[in-house]
């Protein structure tokens, strides 16, 4: 026999989380609008090489540079569009709209970034074009300012990753990993592959200039097409997942049942569900078992207390649901399947799990 007893899943601590989340929202929207800036320069030198030295190529890439400064532009609705507030339609909010326009992007960087430069790979082996010295030399220069423009959004980008280590207490590669904000991932992939690019983009112009033969900068825009489509499956992989239904962060999973073993008046969490609503929401669902002896009365005061002081320790988990029922043996093994195979994903990340109390079933 189940008994069912849920709140409200809102709670005080949502106003602590968005006014922390705001402030990096805040943030992520310098590191996009400095993106989109740089994306305008480059497009701005390429019209500008290209007219002057006759390049189709440049003025092809001047093309590729707008539709990337079309993917910051979805980055940036990303961002406006996420943040609204839950209504009848959208009970649990709009914070996966975050992920959607992330997808676009993906799919932008996939179509216009990386089939634009195999298709101008292909055509300068099979056009055997070959440009002048001055056209060369406009050429290196654009993509000159282009590194620099780049380099510059990228700054940005690991500056803010840097900031958001330091606070979550974690190094920079464990923030890259953990990608909470897919917007800022977005920009910091885009603008390494981009300088990373650029550097391959010149080493072919270079060798173009000094050996004559159109196929080294063809392979370097092959190499750069490859790059890109690489890229856009990672990130198209990652928000796919996330649009789907991702679970929590396993270090917040595990320190949330950590907490609820600890609880005097629970025997068992049998099960104990989680999943990503935004970057600013977070779902959590368990199944606990309680100890005999409690009153209705007991028992509505259990869930309540425990739901506020999930919110209160974690404000990422705000909408909190705990439903009570009977343990099976069954659900006792599968629940110390679950807390150990949780274990040994938090320790695989790096992380020494916390001292949890011992329960009398596990046995060990």
């Amino acid at each position: 026999m189940s008994r069912h007893a849920d709140t409200a899943p809102h709670s005080s601590g949502r106003t602590a989380v968005h006014q922390g989340t705001d402030a990096e929202d805040a943030r992520t929207a310098v590191t996009v609008f400095v993106a989109l800036g740089a994306n305008l320069v480059i497009a701005l030198a390429k019209v500008a090489g290209g007219l002057f030295a006759g390049s189709p190529a440049l003025l092809s890439e001047a093309a590729h540079s707008v539709a990337d400064s079309l993917n910051e532009l979805f980055l940036l609705a990303s961002l406006k569009r996420s943040t609204r507030a839950p209504d009848s339609r959208h009970p649990f909010g709009y914070g996966k709209e975050r992920y959607f326009w992330s997808l676009l992007a993906a799919v932008g960087i996939f179509v216009m970034g990386g089939c634009f430069s195999f298709f101008q790979g292909i055509e300068a082996l099979r056009s055997h074009h070959s440009e002048t010295r001055t056209g060369y030399l406009v050429g290196l220069a654009v993509l000159a300012v282009a590194l620099l423009a780049e380099g510059s959004s990228l700054v940005r980008a690991l500056v803010q990753v840097h900031g958001r280590a330091r606070r979550a207490g974690r190094s920079m590669r464990e923030e890259v990993r953990a990608a909470d904000d897919p917007a800022l991932r977005t920009v910091l992939a885009e603008d390494s592959t981009a300088c990373f690019g650029v550097l391959v983009a010149m080493a072919g112009v270079g060798l173009h200039l000094v050996t004559g033969e159109v196929r080294w900068e063809a392979w370097a825009s092959m190499i750069i097409g490859a790059l890109l489509v690489f890229v856009a499956f990672q990130l198209a992989r990652e928000s796919r997942g996330q649009i789907i239904g991702e679970a929590a962060d396993p270090k917040l999973r595990r320190a949330i049942r950590a907490f609820l073993d600890r609880q005097p008046e629970i025997d068992t969490v049998t099960t104990l569900l989680t999943m990503r609503l935004g970057t600013r929401s977070t779902l959590v669902a368990a199944r606990t078992d309680l100890v005999g002896g409690l009153d209705s009365e007991e028992v509505e005061e259990v869930l309540v207390r425990l739901k506020s002081a999930i919110r209160q320790q974690w404000p990422i988990a705000d909408q909190v649901f705990l439903d009570v029922t009977e343990a099976s043996p069954g659900d006792r093994e599968r629940a110390r399947r679950e807390r150990r195979q949780l274990d040994e994903t938090v320790t695989a990340d790096g992380v020494r799990p916390e001292k949890e109390r011992r329960r009398p079933e596990d046995g060990e």
